[in-house]
Order: structure tokens, then sequence, then C-alpha cells
């Protein structure tokens, strides 16, 4: 059996919950070196999750029996006078992917901010990703108006590849009109894109390939200044495609939900 339809057989008995206990912080570190493969100096260390807990952050641990398969870490923010919560990082156990719990310790995570009076949640994520993409903006509803140049450094992550660590900002609003018919599986409201920015399937191959890693750069920057100059008009991410091929397309129009706490700045560096 696959990995992904092992999940998908034992996802039913998958509990999530908050995190409380110090083997479960523990847990959270563990899973976080696998999923990323980082150094240790590149580690978000346990005692950042005890202080989240202490602070009314969110530490999320989705439990298949007494094993960690799920995590989500968030803390508070404040941007321009608005209270939110920041989600760092969401990390699954590679035999659970595939299989939507990313999108259930979302949903988890969205149920707990609005139950402490919190409607927006961000996070940033890496625009050459294009399944992380298509979750973030379809599946769950956030928009993006942002966009941070080598926001990390260069990391350990293999992941990364050695490329900048270049990221858009998910801007969830909980309570959105955008966010709730999402959610319900309601069909998007017809985005009139103003334009589009492309991410080819071949994007994981040339990161994987030494030899071919300048492809990705190549891409990563053309994308970087169709970014900025977009966000610098006004635009934002609404919507994202995948064709048959795997490749993605951000789609970027006009936010028009009075659901903003004012034009962000267009650059963060």
């Amino acid at each position: 059996m696959s990995e992904g339809n092992a999940a998908r057989t034992s996802l039913d008995e998958v509990v999530i919950r908050n995190c409380h206990e110090m083997h479960e912080y523990e847990a959270c570190l563990a899973l976080q070196r696998q999923v990323w493969g980082f150094a240790d100096e590149d580690l978000v260390p346990t005692r950042l999750f005890i202080v989240a807990h202490k602070i009314g952050g969110q530490v999320i641990g989705a439990f298949h029996g007494d094993k960690l398969v799920a995590f989500a870490l968030g803390i508070p923010g404040n941007r321009n006078g608005h209270l939110y919560m920041h989600s760092h990082m969401l990390a699954v156990d590679p035999v659970f992917r595939n299989a939507g719990l990313g999108r259930r310790v979302k949903l988890f995570q969205r149920e707990d901010a609005l139950a402490r009076g919190v409607d927006l949640i961000e996070w940033t994520f890496d625009p050459l990703e294009i399944k992380n993409a298509y979750l973030n903006i379809e599946k769950l509803g956030a928009i993006s108006r942002r966009y941070t140049i080598n926001q990390y450094g260069l990391i350990s992550s293999a992941l990364q590849a050695g490329l900048p660590t270049d990221r858009l900002t998910a801007e969830w609003w909980l309570n959105s009109k955008r966010v709730e018919a999402v959610l319900k599986g309601s069909a998007h409201v017809a985005v009139k894109a103003e334009t589009a920015i492309e991410v080819p399937a071949e994007i994981y191959g040339w990161k994987a390939s030494p030899a071919h890693r300048y492809q990705a750069l190549e891409i990563q920057q053309r994308n970087r200044a169709q970014f900025l100059e977009a966000f610098d008009k006004g635009l934002a991410v609404l919507a994202y495609e995948r064709d048959a091929h795997g490749s993605g397309k951000y789609l970027l129009g006009r936010w028009d939900e009075p659901w903003s706490y004012g034009r962000p700045a267009e650059v963060e560096h």
C-alpha cells in the first residue's frame, strides 16, 4: 500500500488538539527536523513552542494514537493595530501527506483562533511551491498582497535548494465571504484577473538538480519582479490554477472585500 493510501485509510483515526506537554513539544521538534531536514541552527527550539503556548499562541498537534503526525505553530502578531495570529509552521509526516491532513489542521487552527476572537491568520509560503500555493489560495481561501525578498536568508533545508528564501504572505480572513464560500465548497466568484504569474511543473526537478538549479533561480527572479510590480499596483493573489501537466498559475486582481487593515507595505526587506 502506498504512503498516500495508508494515510487515507487511517486518517479518521487522527485526533487534532492543542498541545500542552513537554514531550509533545519535543515531538514537534523531531517532526520539524524530519520534514525540512534543517541543520540544528535552523530548527525552531522546543522553548519557543513553550513560549507560544504561554503567550496566547497556538501549538496544535495531530495524533495517530500516541504518535504526532502533524503540527502547526502560531504566535500572536500585531500589524497596524490589528491583532492576528502568525502561523509560523505547518508540518505533516510524509506518510500522511496528500491525504488532506494539512487542511484539517488549518481548519482546527481557524476554529481555535475564532474562539479567541482572532479574525486573521497569516503565514508565509514559498511562491515556487505549487501544491502549497494551491492549498493556501484555492482550498483555504487565503489571499496574498505582500512579497518578501529572502525573508529568512539562506537556510539549510534541502527543500530550499540554496535559493533565496523569497516568500509570499498569505492573509486568511477567517470570517470573510470568500473564506466561508471556499470552506463550504462553493465555487469562487469569477476572478477578474489583471495579470497572471506562472510556475512550471519542472521547478521541482530543477531545484533538486545542481546542474539545473540556475533555471529555478531564473524563474524565482522573474516571478519576484512580476509580484512586486503587481502588488505595487494594488493587486492581490485571488486564485490559483493548476494544469494537467502540474504547472501552476497565480491569478491577480482587485481585492474588494472590506476585510483589510489598510494596504500593507509593498516590499519587506
